[in-house]
Formats: C-alpha cells, structure tokens, sequence
C-alpha cells in the first residue's frame, strides 16, 4: 500500500535546480512534520530537510543555503526545492513522516533518484 509518492528527480548538471514534491494522504500529512532524506552509494541515509506542522524548518549544513523544503497542507504535500546542485548531492531522495503519539508507523515513500553530473 504505498503512502507516499515521491516525483521529480532526474539529471542536472552542477549549477543546476531540481524540484522534488512528495504526495500523500491526509492521515499522514495531518498534524505531523514532514522530511527529506537521501542515501547515497555506499553512505548511510542522511536527514537533508525537515519541516513541522507550522512551517518551521531544519537543514543538514551541506544544504543550507541552497535547498528549501515547504509544504502545503491543503493538498497533502511536501516539496523540496534544490538549487546550486553538487555532484555530492547525487543520491536517491526519500521522503518521510516520522512517527507520531498516535500512530507509531514510520512512512517513506519509495525514492527518486537524482543525479549531479559534473
């Protein structure tokens, strides 16, 4: 059953923007803050972005500056802008809602590969 749905990888050269978005289900956006996280060949799974509920927002220190996660509630979605791309940000891209008080499920949607060229 998937829950979450991830779109808009691809490839970019260095320099460039992608835009990820992830979609979902209400029971999932509702009340629950919303992140990014990418794994690259042969690295661990890495947080990138998180956003809560109300709008506040985190970034690992190799994106800020350069990446920006929003969302709109109102459609169930979650985005992630990404500008000034490295060939180091190449990685699948995942997105994720961490558990909450009242449903302990982790969900991830199945990732979107993005890839940097140099």
């Amino acid at each position: 059953q998937v829950q979450l749905v991830e779109s808009g990888g691809g490839l970019v050269q260095a320099g460039g923007s992608l835009r990820l978005s992830c979609a979902g289900s209400r029971i999932i956006f509702s009340f629950r803050s919303m992140d990014w996280y990418r794994q690259a060949p042969g690295k661990e799974r890495e947080l990138v972005a998180a956003i809560t509920t109300d709008g506040s927002t985190n970034y690992a220190d190799s994106v800020k500056g350069r990446f920006t996660i929003s969302r709109d509630n109102a459609k169930n979605t979650v985005s992630l802008q990404m500008n000034s791309l490295k060939p180091e940000d190449t990685a699948v891209y995942y997105c994720n809602a961490p558990p909450v008080r009242w449903d302990q499920t982790t969900y991830w949607g199945q990732g979107t590969q993005v890839t940097v060229s140099s």
